[in-house]
């Protein structure tokens, strides 16, 4: 009968191992994914060797037996009296909380598996003795909800605050980047240091001091703390940590200006600068994927290690040793579930809430990491959610591109998640408790039959999973090797440009054709190819936009932009389809007029194609106020270059009008040619105002 248990137990933990995996791995990688630092298929083979070390290897040997102190049971004498009971409302909690963590992944939710866990050891508590819930920690995980995000999201939007004054608003930002990039190294690796130390090691240094090899008290923060001093016993950050962790800073801060002054950049401009924080962002991802994989694998294996316990020993103290092969089928059920089912969040975390760039990733991972750390210092003990803070602190970079950069309807459910984690996995466990009722047989049927409905049902509708070998449009910066063919909206909109000032180019060849007398066809046909050239690249743009990537401005001001734009070409086309009406007025100077208008137009037209270049490069920046000049100048060039082409039709109409009564029909049809012109430079001005918004905001 014991036996069977620890296989049904082994069974539920590995399942809930698979869950942790599918769902929290968002928390390293996602940001990664969306700035396009790592492809997809890079970012799970990264996340799985990271998470699987974490766990494995640094993962506690030594767990609480109920996690974050939720449920008091008195002594260690009343501990034991429900044990058998504890042993299968540690079941039902583990299996209520990884079914909700299948639900909120198919979804891609990210929630958080700790509070996942938590509810369900609160439902099993409630069925078990109401009395032994410790409602003050219960009302502290909910104040959570709101405290870490919150402060995720300050430091975060301070963080890029930052990098975009002193380096975006520079006027050469890569030379910039060599100066400051390895300022900025020294806090990020201070602070990764003593969260390496303070989160991802507590469990090694657990290790080795029940060894007998090293006390854990001079590198850990105390539990009964009494002072900031830390050279004093006691102390909440020990002088060890601290020195050790800024070494860590300036070894890495000496190291990066060493690399930077040789480093021959291949990148021009933001490209170079974001090439930078790529590497940085990275380094944080790997950290926060070995700190999850050490610590959240307690949230599997630590219910696990009780129901062990009871088993084996008959009881249950309030710790639990963890046998090395539940670390690994921790560790190896984490990294399985980050290989089959963690693109899905990784997508929301990446995509979906703002846009990601990697100076803003690194912005959202450094505030993320410094929050945790914050929040589990002794002092305040608030057990927070990494998922929670991170999400937070990708809304505050995304805040730092204005609100409308934040798609709230998508944190809106996100938040609502995070809400019903607790009463979801708390209502599911007492229902498990119930229909398990202390009967090992009972427990077989139900896990099958719930596992089984529920991965039926989410798995139904599934289509065909992404070939991750083909990266993914999900921001504004392509950072060469590592997306490999990716391209960026703004970018795609900028090819879109060039397509439509080709366009124009084979309607001034069509219009100089037939001023010149000759057969304007193969230049018309040629700007009817090019058209739909264009119309074949804003397809694609409104397909990026369809995929749910997130843009640094509003989707309906981008595609009003699209939109201006894409009509230069559709009169352009309508320019060259009139001279194939019939031949043009047969008056020199009338016809010169007509060249010289299309030329201006054409001009008009290569201004505006500049401009979105340089609007491409404003979004690089993060719309930085050092490039809203020049773009609003550009915008300028282009209104007076329209301005010209009124004064330029104004003369040739006049002409027209004075010199054609001989030939009505012919003058009307240069008349209307000219009118066709007219509107390609009235369409470029609308484009090129188009972009003032996003100067203004």
């Amino acid at each position: 009968m014991i036996d069977l248990i620890l296989i049904l137990a082994i069974l539920i933990a590995a399942y809930m191992a698979w869950n942790i995996g599918a769902n929290d791995v968002a928390n390293a990688m996602g940001t990664s994914v969306g700035s396009g630092a790592l492809t997809l298929r890079r970012a799970i083979i990264v996340a799985a060797v990271f998470e699987f070390l974490g766990a494995v290897l640094f993962g506690s040997h030594v767990t609480d037996t109920i996690r974050k102190g939720v449920l008091d049971f008195g002594d260690d004498e009343t501990l034991a009296e429900y044990s058998q009971e504890l042993m299968y409302g540690f079941m039902a909690a583990l299996l209520a909380a990884a079914i909700w963590l299948t639900i909120a992944t198919k979804w891609g939710l990210p929630v958080s598996t700790t509070h996942s866990i938590v509810g369900g050891v609160i439902g099993m508590g409630l069925f078990i003795r109401p009395s032994a819930v410790n409602w003050d920690k219960v009302l502290e995980i909910v104040l959570s909800w709101i405290a870490s995000p919150l402060l995720g999201a300050i430091l975060a939007f301070l963080s890029f605050w930052v990098i975009k004054k002193v380096i975006m608003e520079h006027d050469n930002p890569v030379e910039r980047t060599r100066i400051m990039a390895p300022l900025l190294a020294l806090p990020t690796f201070f602070v990764l240091g003593l969260a390496l130390q303070f989160k991802a090691l507590k469990g090694f240094y657990s290790n080795l001091d029940s060894a007998g090899y090293i006390s854990k008290e001079n590198w850990l923060p105390a539990k009964e703390g009494t002072s900031f001093n830390p050279m004093v016993e006691g102390a909440w950050i020990p002088a060890n940590s601290l020195l050790v962790a800024l070494g860590i800073g300036i070894i890495s801060s000496v190291l990066m200006y060493i690399f930077l002054r040789k480093y021959q950049f291949k990148e021009e401009g933001y490209a170079g600068v974001e090439r930078v924080f790529v590497w940085l962002q990275i380094i944080t991802a790997c950290y926060v994927a070995f700190a999850h994989g050490a610590n959240d694998v307690a949230n599997a294996i630590g219910p696990m290690a009780a129901i062990y316990q009871i088993a084996v020993d008959g009881t249950l103290a309030a710790s639990a040793e963890v046998p090395i092969g539940l670390l690994l089928l921790g560790g190896a059920g984490i990294t399985v579930g980050v290989a089959t089912w963690g693109y899905k969040v990784m997508d929301t975390i990446g995509k979906k809430i703002t846009h990601i760039t990697p100076s803003r990733g690194f912005a959202a991972e450094f505030g993320a990491a410094t929050t945790v750390l914050i929040f589990s210092m002794p002092f305040l003990a608030v057990p927070i959610s990494t998922t929670h803070t991170l999400v937070g602190a990708v809304v505050g970079v995304g805040l730092a591109g204005g609100a409308s950069a934040v798609d709230f309807r998508v944190f809106a459910k996100i938040a609502a998640s995070w809400v019903a984690s607790l009463p979801v996995a708390g209502v599911g466990a007492v229902v498990f408790c119930f229909l398990f009722a202390m009967n090992p047989t009972n427990v077989l049927i139900v896990s099958v039959i719930s596992v089984g409905m529920v991965i039926y049902v989410m798995t139904r509708d599934e289509i065909e999973v992404e070939d991750t070998s083909v990266p993914i449009v999900v921001s504004e910066m392509p950072m060469g090797d590592s997306t490999l063919g990716a391209r960026t909206v703004f970018q795609v909109f900028h090819e879109h440009a060039i397509a439509v000032e080709t366009t124009v180019n084979h309607m001034l060849q069509a219009v100089n054709d037939a001023v010149s007398g000759n057969d304007p066809t193969l230049s018309i046909k040629s700007t009817q190819e090019a058209e739909l050239a264009a119309d074949d690249i804003k397809a694609e743009i409104r397909d990026m936009l369809g995929s749910g990537v997130r843009l640094a401005v509003n989707k309906t001001t981008f595609l009003h932009m699209l939109a201006r734009q894409d009509r230069i070409a559709d009169y352009a086309q309508n320019v060259a389809e009139q001279l194939s009406f019939r031949p043009l007025y047969e008056n020199e100077e009338a016809r010169s007029h007509l060249l010289a208008m299309a030329e201006v137009v054409s001009e008009t037209v290569a201004k505006y194609e500049d401009t979105v270049e340089i609007l491409h490069d404003f979004a690089l920046s993060g719309f930085a106020k050092k490039k809203a000049g020049p773009l609003h100048q550009f915008i300028r060039d282009v209104n007076l270059l329209e301005h010209r082409a009124d004064e330029v039709e104004v003369v040739a109409a006049s002409h027209v009008f004075t010199e054609g009564d001989d030939s009505p029909l012919a003058a009307m049809h240069m008349y209307r040619v000219l009118q066709r012109l007219d509107d390609v430079a009235n369409a470029c001005e609308k484009a090129a105002n188009a972009f003032l918004p996003l100067i203004y905001n």
